[in-house]
């Protein structure tokens, strides 16, 4: 069963002030995957995580495949609805708080991202990045075959002891991959350079992402980057389009955004730190890019008037 989740150890909260998690299941649980289900997660948590609820972050994956009932759950401040043949996907890093349990039902299984092979996670690139959608829609001739699926992985992760460990854990793998693998054909799921154009795009874009997550608070323009990485803007472009069918622009943009959103809504920074910390010379500057972007005022998503996602 699922256990209460602890800070990581040495792990910081940081400037948002909202607290890291690492992986701690029960004991006897092995190699960093847990599987059960929504109801027997609320049923053994009578006030937690929701009551109240409390923001967090993880070091691990959330993946809960509704199968009855509707679950409400914030993903970086945004809450997201989840209605039967919905899978609901929180990433190692986003900001999440819970609600209450409703009438939710299906699988529930967290994992570390060790556990995937590594010639599966290349594939699953596009699946585990961290802008990846947070709801997903598999198409509905799978919908009975990941729900399927799902159930023999917690069949199998609640066999342990009936063959031998390390054959246990290849099989409850090995269901984890089949359902990532079909989830990762989910309508609005991009395929990446590197699974679609190979070579030199793929890295490109690989090094940008990376680039982009250390750097997104000081270089706002693809000329920034594209000298950082020693290469073309117009190769960084074709990259980025190849990988995401987005402009670099735009993605820098949106990592601005998401953070200015984990600010002003987990940790209650007030907007004239956070345009300093994002890199605004000018808090006015600030109000317009958030206002334009989300239809919404910084101090207006700060109050809470604005936390209904898509």
């Amino acid at each position: 069963m699922v256990d209460k989740r602890h800070p990581a150890e040495g792990g910081q909260a940081g400037p948002a002030e909202v607290p890291l998690y690492g992986f701690q299941p029960p004991v006897g649980t092995p190699y960093g995957l847990e599987v059960s289900t929504v109801e027997d997660f609320f049923a053994e948590h009578d006030d937690w995580p929701w009551n109240p609820p409390r923001p967090g972050r993880a070091t691990f994956h959330y993946l809960i495949g509704v199968t009855e009932g509707e679950l409400r759950h914030d993903v970086d401040h945004l809450t997201r609805t989840v209605v039967p043949g919905q899978w609901l996907w929180v990433r190692p890093g986003h900001t999440q708080c819970w609600h209450p349990p409703g009438t939710a039902r299906g699988p529930f299984i967290l994992f570390e991202p060790h556990v995937l092979t590594p010639g599966t996670a290349r594939l699953l690139a596009p699946l585990t990045a961290h802008e990846s959608p947070a709801v997903l829609s598999p198409h509905a001739d799978d919908a009975a075959w990941l729900e399927q699926t799902a159930l023999q992985l917690l069949d199998e992760h609640r066999a342990l002891g009936r063959r031998p460990l390390d054959v246990h854990h290849a099989l409850r793998r090995s269901l984890l991959e089949s359902l990532l693998l079909r989830l990762a054909n989910a309508p609005g799921i991009a395929r990446t350079g590197a699974a679609t154009a190979g070579g030199s795009r793929g890295d490109t874009y690989g090094r940008f992402a990376d680039a982009l997550e250390l750097h997104f608070r000081e270089l706002h323009r693809a000329v920034d980057y594209a000298e950082l990485l020693g290469c073309s803007v117009r190769t960084l472009s074709r990259a980025a389009r190849d990988a995401t069918g987005k402009g670099v622009r735009e993605l820098i943009d949106e990592r601005r955004l998401l953070e200015a959103r984990r600010l002003l809504g987990g940790a209650r920074w007030e907007a004239r730190s956070v345009a300093a910390h994002l890199g605004f010379s000018d808090p006015a500057n600030f109000g317009r890019f958030f206002r334009d972007r989300t239809g919404s005022t910084p101090g207006a998503f700060a109050a809470g008037e604005d936390t209904t996602g898509p």
